[in-house]
Formats: structure tokens, C-alpha cells, sequence
């Protein structure tokens, strides 16, 4: 897309669809708020911090949308899975390893997981903003940005520990053998 200011020159704007997925995002949460404010106000209690929030868990959990609960952690589960044989054949500690103990890699990794998960991040949050209107007929956005980042999270950092665990372990197995033997 190409804009020009004035007549004189062009500026050439690239929208891709992590842009457009942030942008509604954003649109969805920032709509939510003004009610969310005004819950808060009238009940003088914050959403997830209350018993309601873990009954509307359950709730989500057997209503519209909760298949999910399953796709969207094994997508997450196969980019882990992607990224941990990236890890190992780079040589690089597992994941949750270098995030704990190495410092210097922790900026790098967190890059590399949130280029890898930045979209359905977005789409997680989203599906669980329109599961929430579907079945609540309301959207509480602290619940929405908690709930679809963790469906993600969690099932990415572990596969992608494991994926490089078990290949550094293979490829360790399959060296030695090889230097049992002679050949290299």
C-alpha cells in the first residue's frame, strides 16, 4: 500500500497479519474496558481475581469454543516442537534451561518464542474475547489476556525444552556408537 502526503512524495506502508491481528486485539480489549471499569465499580471486586472467574473457566471449558482448548495448545505444541529441532541442530541449550539459568540467551529466546507464537497469541486472545461474548454476553479483557497467552505459553516452552532434549540426546547416542565403531 502506498500513501502519498502532499503530492510530493510516497511512503510506502506494509501491513502484515501480525499487524492486523495486534490492531484487533487491541480494538477488542480496549472496547472491553469501559464495562470492565464499570463491573469493577459497581462490585468492587476484580473479575480475575474472584470466585466467578474460576467458575467462568469451567463454563468455557464445556460451552461454544472449547475445541480451543485442544487445537490451540497443539499448534503451540508443534511451533515448540519446530523451534526445539531449530535449538538443537544450532547447538543451543533447551528453552526453559537457557531462559532459567543463562542470562546472556534469555533476550534471544524470548525474541525467537514470540516470533514464533506472536499470531496465535493474537488469535487465542481473540477466540477467547468471542467466547466470552458468546457465552457471557460480556468481555472481561484482564480474563482474555491472561487465558490465551497461557493456552499457548505453557505447551510451547515445554515442547520446545523437550524437542531439543530429545534430539541432543539422540544425536549424542548416535556419535558415541559412531566412535565405538571407527567412522565418523
Amino acid at each position: 500500500m502506498e500513501l502519498s502526503f502532499l503530492g510530493s512524495s510516497r511512503l510506502k506502508i506494509s501491513v502484515s497479519r501480525s499487524t492486523i491481528l495486534a490492531g484487533l486485539v487491541i480494538l477488542a480489549l480496549v472496547a472491553a474496558i469501559p464495562f470492565a471499569v464499570w463491573e469493577f465499580i459497581h462490585t468492587g471486586e476484580l473479575y480475575i481475581l474472584s470466585h466467578r472467574f474460576i467458575d467462568d473457566m469451567v463454563a468455557r471449558l464445556h460451552g461454544p469454543g472449547r475445541l480451543r482448548f485442544i487445537l490451540q495448545p497443539t499448534v503451540a505444541i508443534a511451533l515448540g516442537a519446530r523451534d526445539g529441532v531449530k535449538d538443537a541442530r544450532a547447538g543451543n541449550p533447551p528453552f526453559l534451561w537457557g531462559l532459567l539459568f543463562r542470562s546472556g540467551e534469555r533476550s534471544r529466546l524470548v525474541r525467537s518464542a514470540l516470533a514464533s507464537v506472536r499470531d496465535l497469541v493474537a488469535v487465542a486472545i481473540l477466540l477467547d474475547v468471542a467466547s466470552q461474548l458468546i457465552i457471557f454476553r460480556m468481555v472481561h479483557p484482564g480474563a482474555a489476556l491472561l487465558l490465551g497467552p497461557v493456552l499457548i505459553a505453557f505447551p510451547y516452552s515445554t515442547s520446545r525444552a523437550l524437542t531439543n532434549r530429545l534430539l541432543r540426546s539422540r544425536s549424542g547416542s548416535v556419535s558415541v556408537n559412531q566412535e565405538a565403531r571407527g567412522t565418523n
